[in-house]
């Protein structure tokens, strides 16, 4: 990578729009493959049910057949007209075998598996002139007038005309149990046999065919999921590498008070050159100021100039201000005289930075006011603060250093209660007044 590039950084946008099209088009891709998998689904859905259907289409068939021969058998035994009715029940309206031939040619994609259904039926034709001619032998023998219409067309043979009812029936017997009438009907269970076993064949190589496709496609969502979490779980790396992390490292060194190193995305980056060149121009101001012109030169604490200098450029966000004013400090001066006071002042400032940070600023803006910015501090540090005063009242209740007892009153806001610096000021001014009024040696938080 060229220095430059590195110097840059990587696009977080960029970054994160390539992969949102990547996503997308996993996605895309996922949606689509809900589809087709679906269809393979249906497709084998309908192959195994039409394998049901086929077995069931030639269950029934046989049962049928079997259902003739056996009205027909009983007819042609018994002679009862009840048998011949039921056989042409099945034969005309149910229709039974017709219909199991029509759902199995239906299924067929096997032109072997056609040409064995229609021997079957073409045996199966031979097979009911067979049986009709036996029934129109009993018809003639019983003298039964009143038989199907198809019947009618059925002539027999001169010689069976001439047969006694007796010789009829025995013939017509005959001819629905003789070899060759089950020659027929085997004939008949052996091409559906064959049908229905180059259907099978056909529906299984269907339903391997659906399988391998499903599979297929199962094994392509697999990988999709995959690459689409291998890209979920790259973006997230990759937020936290060049956006999260260096925002949390940032924070830090704000807090520190330090310039931001310049990593992470090139988004970033910007941000943090931005921040330091402000940084080394607030760093170089305050380094410009020399010692006379932003402190006061009793106490050595910064004066009004420093002052209005560092509340223009404090974070509200994240800074106490303290107001400090010396309880009867006049009375001090008019009983001990100037060079007293002084002196006090003097112990004050001390006693102040004894107490508080040296990342805190103190400034003196007033004869006895001083306030102090305590910076990076969160509004949860009033324990702290409370502890602070106290020890600085008694610091100044020591007399061994010849000066007088001195206390002082307190004011306190944090910045996130006002919505500026002016807010800031006159809110803790008016705390300490309030801590003033209550008996002074006190202090008061500024309450919304």
């Amino acid at each position: 990578m060229p220095k430059q590039d590195k110097e840059k950084g990587i696009s977080l946008r960029t970054i994160h729009l390539w992969l949102i099209i990547g996503a997308v088009i996993i996605s895309g891709l996922m949606i689509l493959f809900t589809f087709q998998l679906t269809t393979s689904f249906h497709a084998l859905t309908h192959v195994s049910e039409q394998q049901v259907e086929l077995a069931q289409a030639a269950r029934e068939l046989m049962d049928a057949s079997d259902y003739l021969t056996e009205k027909v058998q009983r007819f042609t035994v018994q002679g009862e007209m009840r048998f011949l009715e039921e056989y042409f029940t099945e034969a005309l309206e149910s229709k039974r075998r017709e219909e199991a031939i029509d759902r199995m040619s239906e299924g067929s994609g096997s032109e072997e598996a056609l040409q064995s259904l229609q021997n079957a039926m073409n045996y199966s034709l031979e097979l009911m002139n067979q049986e009709y001619y036996a029934m129109r032998l009993v018809i003639e023998a019983k003298g039964y007038k009143d038989y199907p219409e198809i019947l009618h067309s059925i002539e027999l043979s001169s010689e069976d005309q001439a047969l006694a009812p007796e010789e009829k029936m025995r013939k017509a017997t005959e001819l629905v149990l003789n070899d060759d009438y089950y020659t027929l009907k085997d004939q008949i269970q052996e091409n559906m046999k064959a049908s229905l076993d180059k259907l099978e064949q056909t529906v299984y190589v269907e339903n391997a065919s659906a399988l391998e496709s499903l599979h297929g496609k199962i094994v392509f969502g697999r990988i999709a999921i995959v690459i689409q979490t291998i890209i979920i779980l790259f973006m997230v790396w990759i937020t936290s590498r060049l956006g999260i992390n260096p925002i949390l490292n940032a924070v830090n060194h704000i807090k520190s008070d330090s310039p931001i190193p310049e990593v992470g995305a090139n988004e970033f980056r910007y941000l943090a050159r931005a921040y330091n060149k402000i940084y080394e121009v607030y760093k170089s101001s305050l380094e410009r100021l020399n010692f006379k012109a932003s402190h006061d030169e009793l106490t050595g604490a910064y004066n009004r100039a420093g002052y209005d200098l560092l509340l223009s450029s404090i974070d509200l966000n994240s800074t106490y201000m303290l107001l400090f004013d010396i309880d009867n400090f006049k009375a001090i001066n008019d009983t001990y005289g100037h060079e007293t006071g002084d002196k006090v002042l003097i112990k004050l400032v001390e006693v102040l930075r004894n107490n508080f940070r040296s990342d805190d600023y103190i400034c003196r803006i007033g004869g006895d006011e001083f306030v102090v910015f305590m910076v990076h501090s969160p509004q949860i540090q009033r324990e702290q603060i409370t502890s602070k005063i106290e020890k600085i009242n008694l610091a100044l209740d020591e007399t061994a250093d010849g000066l007088p007892r001195a206390s002082i009153s307190v004011g306190i806001t944090h910045g996130t209660d006002v919505n500026n610096v002016k807010e800031l000021f006159e809110n803790t001014d008016a705390a300490m007044y309030q801590a003033k009024q209550s008996g002074k040696r006190t202090y008061r938080f500024h309450k919304k």
